[in-house]
């Protein structure tokens, strides 16, 4: 989005809803005279006119005499707004012709359509809102597990504008003794004895945290690649539909059935993962089951985790070796089909055999078709996704790789104000690499910021938000 493309308060309006047939669709507004300019189209104009904030008003849009559809218009007054702005949302009939004719009828009447993330923009320029606060909007929007969601959430609720003022208040103080040394200097043996180095190694530590803290959030934001591969018949689609817990994947005998991939979204603990069935390991003459083999192994290629499937009824042949040791992404040797074998007669890789396999992590053993041993797969599968990963929500996260890169400019600030102090600098060299570090951290909540950040910020927003 250009954010010079417009002028802020000019009145906008957008469908807020999917435009698809349900119970209930809103279309909102925001900007200077929103409310009047909707009141024309209002069946009880004195009444949503004279409406208090935070309040709701019953009646009609309408287009001259003809009625369009019964509707409530909830009223927001700046700047008790999402927005700042004053603000009305129409809640009507969810019929995607209903919907369309009033929000063509606001347009033809002074509104302007909104832009991709243009209110959440109005809200982050009118101080209701930091970009911490404002990227989080997206991050809920598109979160795909409960955990996910609660991340996102949690800097919603500014969990990491607090950390990030809370490092520059370390910083500021600081910087205050410094300049006070500056203008009153006494007689220090070397620079570094000018100021308390306590504060700045406090903000140092509290910054790694930050940064480290963004593998474990990006994993729950992107989610992980589950590959589940093997040979033909060793029940890779039964495996994918009992992790899915739907009958998503064809499950069949016939050797071959499955000749291409199919994929979706499954949660790993709170984990996003996108789970991937793909075609059996064979020598075939089929050309398209050929294909689907390779494209098996390219996917392999991409994963996160290998979820090798092998028949427990059937001994490993090297056609099953030689594939396990193309690849160094983690690998989960998964014998399956348990409940067609003596318990106690469970097979295992031998010694020899794991060598071979470098990036095998661990063997576990399930049952796709009554689904035992899942838990223990789904553990185990959590253990190496989260490996070295902070994966608790006590502490700040954070939501984006644009925060992360302003964390490591502002840490590599803030460890040269100490190696300069170190080597006896002057307390201006010290002082300027401080400034920078609260340049880099202003960034992050919006304080400093190019236009061009904002406009890639907010145009991955959808149209509405």
């Amino acid at each position: 989005m250009d954010n010079t493309s417009y002028t802020p308060e000019e009145p906008i309006a957008a469908i807020a809803t999917a435009l698809a047939p349900s119970a209930l669709g809103i279309i909102r507004m925001s900007g200077k005279n929103s409310i009047q300019l909707l009141s024309k189209l209002f069946s009880r104009p004195k009444a949503l006119l004279a409406a208090e904030g935070n309040s709701i008003v019953y009646g009609w849009i309408k287009d001259g005499e003809n009625k369009i559809d019964e509707v409530l218009v909830s009223v927001f007054k700046a700047p008790k707004s999402f927005t700042g702005e004053d603000m009305a949302e129409i809640s009507c009939h969810g019929g995607t012709a209903v919907i369309s004719t009033i929000f063509n009828l606001l347009l033809k009447n002074g509104f302007r359509q909104a832009e991709r993330g243009e209110y959440t923009f109005r809200a982050y320029i009118n101080g209701k809102a930091d970009l911490t606060k404002a990227e989080a909007v997206r991050e809920i929007i598109e979160s795909r597990t409960d955990s996910s969601r609660g991340r996102a959430a949690g800097r919603l609720a500014g969990s990491l504008y607090d950390e990030i003022s809370s490092i520059k208040k370390l910083i500021i103080d600081t910087l205050a003794a410094i300049e006070v040394e500056i203008e009153y200097p006494e007689d220090e043996e070397t620079i570094a004895d000018a100021f308390d180095r306590d504060g700045i190694v406090e903000a140092i530590s509290r910054l790694k945290s930050l940064n480290d803290s963004w593998k474990s959030e990006k994993l729950f934001q992107d989610g992980a690649r589950l590959v589940l591969c093997g040979k033909t018949n060793a029940g890779k689609s039964s495996l994918f539909n009992s992790m899915l817990k739907e009958d998503r994947a064809i499950v069949s005998d016939i050797e071959g059935t499955t000749r291409d991939w199919i994929e979706s979204w499954i949660s790993i603990d709170g984990i996003p993962a996108r789970l991937f069935d793909t075609a059996g390991l064979r020598i075939t003459d089929d050309y398209v089951e050929q294909v689907g083999v390779e494209r098996t192994h390219d996917l392999s290629e991409d994963a996160d985790v290998i979820l090798y499937l092998a028949d427990s009824t059937q001994k490993l042949n090297d056609e099953d070796l030689e594939f396990l040791k193309a690849f160094s992404t983690p690998v989960i040797f998964v014998w399956n089909k348990l409940d067609r074998i003596d318990q106690d007669e469970k097979p295992a890789l031998s010694e020899n055999t794991k060598k071979l396999i470098p990036s095998l992590k661990k063997e576990v053993y399930v049952s796709a078709k009554n689904s035992s041993g899942i838990d223990e797969l789904t553990n185990t599968l959590k253990n190496i996704l989260t490996a070295g990963k902070e994966t608790s929500r006590e502490h700040a996260g954070l939501g984006s790789s644009r925060q992360k890169i302003a964390v490591e400019q502002a840490l590599e600030c803030v460890e040269h104000a100490l190696v300069a102090a170190d080597d006896n600098y002057t307390l201006d060299a010290v002082v300027q690499d401080l400034e920078d570090s609260l340049d880099f951290l202003g960034e992050i909540t919006g304080e400093v910021t190019p236009d061009d950040v904002l406009g890639s910020i907010f145009s991955n927003f959808c149209v509405g938000k």
